[in-house]
Formats: C-alpha cells, sequence, structure tokens
C-alpha cells in the first residue's frame, strides 16, 4: 500500500491538496514516496553534519526517481549527557526514537525510508522502527570522527579526556596539561573515534546487512561518506523495486554474523543491550547465553581504541568490516548465504573484500584474544548475568578478590573515587542505576575513567547494574541482573564484603553465608525514591531487564 493511500482516487483529493501545498507535482506524485530519517542536531557532535548527509541521500534518491521526505528524530550525545541527570534519558530515548518514528510513517505513509544515523541510542532505535515498520530500508551513518592528535603527534579519543581529568585530581597533570588535551582530542564532527558504542553499533549495522559497505568506517569528513550517502539513497529505489525489507536481511544468521564481528572487534558492552532489542523488533530470540557461546568461539583480531591505540579510521584503510567478515569468513564463522541491502547475498561482498591486513586485523591464526572481546558473567551476583568487556581488562585484573565500597548512585562512587577514598584491593559496587532503578541505567565512564587516570586500573575494580560507555577500559563490570531494585543480591552488598571476579571462569560471586544472605534480604528497606516523574517514571514502570536488552514490557506482561 504505502503511499498509494494517500494518492490514489478521489477520496484522496483533500490528502493531495496538502501534498500539492508542499510543491509536489502530478509527475512527483506518481513516484515512490521515500522518508528520510535524519537525526541531525546542532548539539551533537557526530551528528552536526546530517544535514548535508541527508541533502546527499536525497540527491540519491532523486536520481533515481523517487521523491524525499526528510523529517528529524531526538538524539542523546551520550558523552554531553554524562555524569549528570541527563545521562538517565540517554537509555530511554532509544525507545522514544522507536516510537516517534513509528508514529510518523503510519501517519505519513512512505514507500521505503532511509535512516540517517551516527550515535549510541539513536541507532538502535532506528533500527528497530525499521524492524517494525519492515518497509524496504536502508542505513546511511555520519562516520566516525578523526582521531584527535597533540603538538607532539600522540593521538588519542575521548577516552584519553576522560582518563586526564583522573590524572589532573592526582596531581599529575596541570591544568594547561589538561586543557590541551581537551582541545585536542576531538578534532570535528563525526561519532568519537574509538570502537565506542557509536561506532560500535554502527559496525554492526553494517555486519547485519542494514548498511553498504563502509558504512561503519569511512571517516565524516571524508568525500566518500557523501558518495556512499548518494548511493544509499539510490540503492533504497533498487530495495523498493526489490520488495526487500529489513526482516528478509535480520534473519537469525544475520545476527550470529554481528555477533561474530562484535567479538572481533571488541565492541561496546552496550551491544548486548541494544542487538537483543533489536532482534525482538525482528520477531527473534537473542539472549545472553547465545552471545556468549559466540564469543567463546571468536578471536578478537583488533584492538581499537580504548582497548589499543587503533582508531576507526585506521580501520577502514584497510578494509573495514568487510574486511574483519572475510578474515572470519575464511574459517568459517560468516554464513555468507545472507542477504544485503547491497546485495543479493553477503558472499558475493566478500568475495571483493581483502582480509586481514596482520597488524590492524589480526590474522585468524594470531588473535589478541582467542576468544572474542565481551564476556557475560554469572554467579550468586549476577544469576541472569552481568556483562563485560574482556578485551580492555589488563591481564593482571582478569582474575580479582576485592573488598567492597558500596555506593547507591553513580554520583555517589564517582565523588568517592575523586576524593581518594578509593584504594588499592577496592571494588567499586555502584548500585541502584540499572533500566528501573536508575532509572534509564547510567553509563559509568566518570568513575571507571577516574580510577584508570588516578593509577587504580590494574588494582581495582568497578561492578554496578548500570552500564558502561564504549570509552570505558579495566575491570568494568555492568549490567548486573537482577538489578538492586528489583531486588537483586548486589542491594543486599556492603562495606568490607568481598567480592571475587573471575572473567576467564565467567563468574562474579559475592563470598557471603547464605544464613547472613537471608538476613540481610528480611531486613532489605527497598530501593530509593528517586523522585522522577514524567518519562523516566513511565519508563522505570515498563522497563524490563538489562538481560532481556532494556526493552519495555508488552500489553499484558
Amino acid at each position: 500500500m504505502g503511499s498509494e493511500i494517500i494518492k490514489s482516487g478521489p477520496q484522496k483529493a483533500p490528502h493531495r491538496a496538502l501534498l500539492h501545498a508542499l510543491g509536489i507535482t502530478d509527475k512527483e506524485m506518481e513516484r515512490p514516496f521515500i522518508g528520510v530519517v535524519n537525526s541531525h542536531s546542532d548539539y551533537i557532535p557526530g551528528h552536526q553534519h546530517l544535514r548535508e548527509i541527508g541533502e546527499a541521500v536525497k540527491a540519491g534518491i532523486r536520481n533515481a526517481g523517487g521523491v524525499p521526505f526528510e523529517f528529524q528524530t531526538i538524539g542523546v550525545c551520550d558523552g554531553i549527557a554524562m555524569h549528570h541527570q541527563g545521562m538517565k534519558y540517554s537509555l530511554a530515548s532509544r525507545e522514544l526514537i522507536a516510537d516517534s518514528i513509528e508514529v510518523m510513517i503510519n501517519a505519513h505513509p512512505m514507500d521505503a525510508l532511509v535512516f540517517i544515523t551516527n550515535c549510541d541510542k539513536i541507532v538502535p532505535g532506528m533500527l528497530m522502527a525499521a524492524c517494525r515498520l519492515n518497509l524496504p530500508s536502508i542505513f546511511i551513518s555520519g562516520g566516525p570522527m578523526m582521531a584527535g592528535k597533540l603538538p607532539d603527534g600522540t593521538r588519542l579519543g575521548l577516552t584519553e579526556v576522560n582518563e586526564a581529568v583522573g590524572r589532573f585530581s592526582m596531581g599529575e597533570l596541570s591544568a594547561e596539561g589538561l586543557r590541551e588535551i581537551e582541545e585536542n582530542a576531538c578534532p570535528g564532527c563525526g561519532s568519537c573515534s574509538g570502537m565506542y558504542t557509536a561506532n560500535s553499533m554502527n559496525c554492526l549495522t553494517e555486519a547485519l546487512g542494514m548498511g553498504l559497505p563502509g558504512h561503519g568506517t569511512i571517516p565524516a569528513v571524508s568525500g566518500a561518506r557523501k558518495a556512499l550517502a548518494k548511493n544509499a539513497g539510490e540503492r533504497v529505489m533498487d530495495l523498493l523495486k526489490e520488495n526487500r525489507r529489513p526482516r528478509d536481511i535480520l534473519v537469525p544468521a544475520a545476527f550470529t554474523n554481528a555477533l561474530r564481528v562484535e567479538m572481533a572487534l571488541g565492541c561496546s558492552t552496550n551491544t548486548a543491550l541494544h542487538l537483543p532489542a533489536i532482534a525482538h523488533e525482528a520477531g527473534l530470540s537473542l539472549d545472553l547465553d547465545f552471545i556468549d557461546g559466540i564469543s567463546h568461539s571468536t578471536p578478537q583480531l583488533c584492538a581499537l581504541n580504548p582497548a589499543g591505540p587503533v582508531f576507526l579510521e585506521d580501520l577502514a584503510s584497510v578494509g573495514g568490516i568487510m574486511a574483519v567478515m572475510k578474515e572470519l569468513s575464511d574459517h568459517g564463522l560468516i554464513d555468507g548465504s545472507v542477504k544485503a541491502v547491497g546485495a543479493d547475498c553477503l558472499a558475493s561482498i566478500l568475495k571483493k573484500s581483502r582480509g586481514a591486513d596482520e597488524k590492524i586485523i589480526r590474522p585468524f591464526e594470531k588473535p589478541y584474544r582467542p576468544e572474542g572481546g565481551i564476556a557475560v558473567l554469572r554467579g550468586n551476583l549476577a544469576p541472569e548475568g552481568a556483562v563485560v568487556k574482556q578485551g580492555a581488562v589488563p591481564q593482571e585484573m582478569l582474575v580479582f578478590r576485592g573488598r567492597a565500597k558500596v555506593y547507591d548512585s553513580e554520583e555517589e562512587g564517582a565523588a568517592a573515587i575523586m576524593a581518594g577514598e578509593i584504594q588499592a584491593g577496592d571494588v567499586v559496587v555502584i548500585r541502584y542505576e540499572g533500566p528501573k532503578g536508575g532509572p534509564g541505567m547510567q553509563e559509568m565512564l566518570t568513575p571507571t575513567a577516574t580510577l584508570m587516570g588516578r593509577g587504580l586500573g590494574t588494582s581495582t575494580a568497578l561492578i554496578t547494574d548500570g552500564r558502561f560507555s564504549g570509552v570505558t577500559r579495566g575491570a568494568a563490570i555492568g549490567h548486573i541482573s537482577p538489578e538492586a531494585a528489583a531486588g537483586g543480591l548486589l542491594a543486599l552488598v556492603k562495606d568490607g564484603d568481598t567480592i571475587s571476579i573471575d572473567i576467564p571462569a565467567k563468574k562474579l560471586e559475592l563470598l557471603l553465608d547464605e544464613a547472613e544472605i537471608e538476613k540481610r534480604r528480611k531486613a532489605w528497606p527497598g530501593p530509593p525514591d528517586r523522585g522522577f516523574g514524567g518519562y523516566l517514571a513511565r519508563y522505570a514502570m515498563q522497563v524490563r531487564s538489562a538481560a532481556q536488552g532494556a526493552i519495555l514490557k508488552a500489553p499484558g506482561d
């Protein structure tokens, strides 16, 4: 049906009259209407340039005989929202983005869609909407930011800025040195330059088959990015003719492929929230046990910032995501039969791709790690699972036992770290920051980066029912489920308790006897009242566990 609902027949004269008011000609009325869903914003570095990307997309649509209609969505920059109440809205914005696109397209029918995205929760929110609407669709990201560079040639990204704050608090970095890092880390538009959440999700969008080759890695400032945007606009018209829809592409094998790439790249732990949520909208199930199984059987081939000195522009220079997939495919870990927006089957794309360059993408036989970058831990503290970016954990912290220092909010924990309350041998526990308890599952970048900056990255750990920025490195374990606000054991931990972390064994335990646990459970007063109204209050009532992707409850749940 598509746009014909508002264009065909005498009864649609009022609809056509309003379209004529837009300047639509009779000839255009006969052509397909293509929605261009843009997340441009003057307030997000990754999205400031998306108006130009949108113009390129619309040019491509017109080249191929379509009529583009652009509209905007909201977006949150996690870096700007970090460490204040704005972060509570970040994950929650994912659902608003998906819902708002659903509203717009069902109220203003289109024949196909181009999604222009770049950062953090905007990518999964748009993918969820694409699955829900199931119109022929293609994604084009704004591309990654170039790495920053200090006057001495040292390259850096946002990770180094956050850790510099910790060094400054210790007196190890001057105010001038901090300012120099601040001014040089983010040289221009684009999603932040390392394998943080935005770039993780853009790379996985390409691996899922929803973006053309280069979608995840071609730099934002490159002319090739604008050309790719035109190609996406043209290609969506082919997808419309072929009637190829998101649910034709986003089949179980596509998610398995994406998880292989996630593990090979060492992506952000936030992907363990977003891929299950996207799969749910596609009518599929993707749980933490499956994710962990893929990690166990997939080597980590790349060590991108913050895990290493490599940035997205470097990965782009050696073939990007298709080169990673080619290396995995040559060793039987990629299903090439799946469809993609750029080809009838992925295998036809991979035939033209190069494999490992042996430096930025290591050969399958010589990986950085024999397992993938993300691990799922379980134990009495996390019977439903917890997630760690094991590829960014120092070797000496893979197995650790320490004494708990407990804080009931991210702000309290960060202040304690900055004040020097945390010592070697401590496990910082930050709780009541889960999807329901936060609400909104705050990212813990400030406390983790401050620990690293204060020189505690190889002697302390941090565990939370909140989540971590892709910028985070160190022994940072998040997504603990069930969360403290839901009565999980995390709510009962006290200062001085012993916590055992064994990442190779996939274990996270509170070393406390059952009698004491039961005594504390009976005395537990319940979660603190955060006092939020409006959207966050409604979100807290509806959101499910992080182990289920923090999706919202359906009617009847």
